[in-house]
């Protein structure tokens, strides 16, 4: 089995924009790639092109006419454009589509697809899917806060479909509660989520009790060294029971203490601490399986800085 560490990503990811100032921007990408170059880290990783995700794979997670009303609104965006129109079209009021969008989110859900194919193979250790849109407030049957299609959820349940697997974890890691990942796998106990997240803040919805959620509201100003001590008493327990065969992680970065976004305190250290713990659970149960995608994180410095925290554990330098 290699011992690589897969970076995918894809140009596409860099076209979908929702406006200037807006938080979710390509910008977000160059921060991660400049931060590869600086510090080296770049040439520990493999780098593979993401291809589009199928529409069959989608409907793992998705309900059809979700997919179908969004392919629907980008066609119908790009003949408006082409007859002078504006390019963009809101699908809420901070979530909005260009004419490149909907090409982006097959890329960023064909990432996860690919990577966790790549990871089952053998040919990669382990994978971080550097892709926008994110996925994590997508639900079966809706867009919203900045996604389209769950990219975690999505390769979760292909792994489970088209590779076979018994059991596998999503840890999310995001500031904000990944409400379209519990709404897709709520109740389905081949799927352990775990989850820390501020609250109250957004979304603000009701919060599943399905058993195989781990969720751990936090108030505003919370640490790192409290974030850990809940990852060691609350999710490393149920990990542990679980047995996971492969792990996926929501990575978002937006917890930072320089992350304006919200109000949690986390540091580059408490990513790395994170990560390793995630990483044993996956030595120890799914000969090491991890496949990481790209959720918030929008101080583009901290934001950087931190992706690279997560990759050097990944890639165990």
């Amino acid at each position: 089995m290699s011992q690589a560490t897969g970076y995918f990503t894809h140009k596409d990811c860099w076209r979908h924009e929702m406006g200037a100032g807006h938080p979710e921007c390509p910008e977000r990408l160059d921060a991660i790639e400049d931060r590869l170059l600086i510090s080296g880290l770049d040439v520990a990783l493999e780098r593979r092109e993401a291809t589009a995700a199928s529409m069959a794979d989608l409907e793992l997670a998705h309900g059809r006419m979700h997919l179908a009303s969004l392919r629907g609104l980008s066609d119908n965006l790009r003949d408006e454009v082409a007859a002078g129109g504006p390019n963009r079209a809101q699908v809420d009021p901070d979530t909005s589509i260009n004419t490149h969008s909907w090409d982006a989110i097959l890329m960023a859900a064909g990432a996860a697809i690919d990577a966790t194919d790549a990871v089952m193979a053998g040919e990669l250790a382990n994978a971080f899917c550097a892709v926008r849109p994110p996925g994590h407030h997508a639900t079966r049957n809706q867009a919203m806060g900045f996604c389209f299609v769950n990219n975690v959820a999505v390769a979760a349940k292909y792994a489970l479909e088209r590779h076979g697997l018994k059991r596998v974890a999503i840890v999310d890691f995001d500031v904000h509660h990944g409400n379209g990942t519990e709404d897709i796998v709520a109740g389905d106990e081949r799927i352990l989520m775990c989850s820390f997240y501020q609250h109250p803040f957004y979304p603000v919805c009701e919060h599943s009790t399905a058993s195989n959620l781990v969720n751990l509201p936090v108030p505003a100003y919370t640490k790192g060294m409290e974030i850990r001590e809940l990852v060691d008493m609350m999710w490393l327990p149920r990990l542990e029971a679980h047995k996971p065969q492969m792990v996926f992680i929501s990575a978002g970065f937006d917890a930072h203490r320089e992350d304006d976004m919200a109000q949690l305190g986390l540091v580059e250290s408490d990513y790395t601490w994170l990560t390793q713990r995630i990483k044993e659970v996956a030595q120890r149960h799914a000969r090491g399986r991890i496949v990481s995608c790209l959720e918030g994180g929008y101080a583009l410095s901290a934001l950087g800085r931190s992706v690279e925290a997560h990759l050097r554990v990944l890639a165990d330098v």
